[in-house]
């Protein structure tokens, strides 16, 4: 079955302005996803890593992406497809809370 990561985005302002029913909904949705086998996670502090012509590595700490909502969290999601995992993840916090949860499908390497 493809598989998706997922990006979302979303404040504490926004989460908070969201009523609670929502909200419990959103985390009930989360579960589910959970239960399904989706792998989720708080986003941490990144650092960028670089190794230009493997001539030695070098470290930045700090986010190379950026947004005008912080990055909340990630997930990899296993779904039929592109329609079914947008259906899936319109209902997680993120997307209810006033942020947004961008999906990339994960194509596998040869």
């Amino acid at each position: 079955m493809p598989k998706f990561v997922t990006i979302g985005y979303g404040d504490r302002a926004g989460y908070d302005r969201t009523s609670q029913p929502v909200r419990d909904a959103a985390h009930v949705q989360d579960a589910k996803l959970r239960s399904e086998g989706a792998v989720m996670g708080i986003a941490g502090t990144p650092v960028q890593v670089r190794n230009p012509e493997a001539r030695g590595m070098e470290t930045l700490n700090g986010p190379f992406m950026s947004s005008s909502l912080p990055i909340a969290g990630f997930a990899i999601i296993e779904a039929t497809d592109l329609a079914d995992t947008t259906k899936k993840v319109s209902l997680v916090p993120c997307a209810v809370a006033h942020g947004v949860v961008e999906v990339w499908p994960l194509k596998k390497t040869p």
